[in-house]
């Protein structure tokens, strides 16, 4: 009798763990009770940005963090943060979490925990259309001005270009949309940003992508180091999203293209 007892308790145990929809209980694993607090930049379009009204915010993280509070029973609230102290507002309790196009780097592993991930990412060199430079790799980036965002992966990726011996003249912006403002207006001579960003560009006929990286990058949910129960409902989250066909409307829905292959 205790057996079985006991079997129906870690069966109840698991069915609740599985569904991944159950109400949090108070302090179990959020900062507030009942909510999911989502530390983001929203000015990284098109993962995300506001809405015309300059108060919605819109994009694939948004879609991504409504989606993971409603399969853990929580209200989501997001909390526009600057990039360079996204990770410091994680640590001090501002927000739970960070989704905000944010790579698994293993710096980063060292001192906070990852999510899997839910998306794949490289880099593209964007140009102006009519400008006639073409360059087919970052080594044609040579003596030109490139602009980027500041402390970034694309940051880290001109980085090594330089440490390779590329010599370029760095124009970085805090905000990836300046970035490209820049270029537009004539006073750089490309961009180098995430394929994805670039994404929110590409039916602009000013711009044109003339090289892009391999997927060699992955976005995850950021959490507080030894929040594990965070982690595990976050993936549980993701999991079923994937499997209930609710991350590949998401895609569909931003990009217009399925990029589940990206995770797999």
């Amino acid at each position: 009798m205790k057996k079985i007892a006991l079997a129906v308790i870690a069966l109840a145990a698991s069915l609740s763990f599985i569904g991944c929809n159950k109400k949090a209980e108070a302090g179990e694993f959020t900062v507030e009770k009942g909510k999911l607090k989502v530390g983001m930049e929203i000015g990284y379009p098109p993962m995300e940005y506001y809405a015309a009204d300059g108060k919605t915010p819109m994009g694939f993280d948004i879609e991504l963090g409504k989606s993971v509070a409603s399969k853990l029973g929580l209200e989501v609230e997001f909390v526009d943060t600057a990039w360079d102290g996204i990770f410091a507002g994680l640590e001090t309790n501002k927000y739970d979490c960070v989704m905000s196009a944010a790579t698994i780097t293993p710096e980063r592993l060292e001192s906070m925990e990852f999510s899997r991930a839910y998306i794949g990412n490289g880099q593209t060199i964007v140009v102006k259309a009519d400008s006639g430079f073409k360059p087919a790799s970052p080594s044609d980036l040579e003596d030109k001005v490139v602009a980027y965002q500041a402390e970034t992966t694309s940051d880290i990726f001109m980085t090594k270009q330089a440490e390779g011996g590329l010599k370029f003249t760095a124009a970085e912006f805090d905000k990836v949309i300046n970035a490209y403002d820049e270029l537009k207006l004539g006073r750089c001579d490309a961009v180098v940003s995430d394929a994805l960003v670039y994404a929110n560009y590409a039916d602009d006929p000013a711009f044109a992508s003339t090289w892009v990286g391999s997927a060699d990058e992955y976005f995850g949910v950021a959490i507080r180091k030894g929040n594990s129960a965070l982690v595990e409902k976050v993936n549980a989250a993701i999991d079923e999203m994937i499997a209930d066909g609710t991350m590949k409307e998401i895609y569909l829905k931003i990009f217009g293209t399925d990029l589940s292959d990206t995770i797999k």
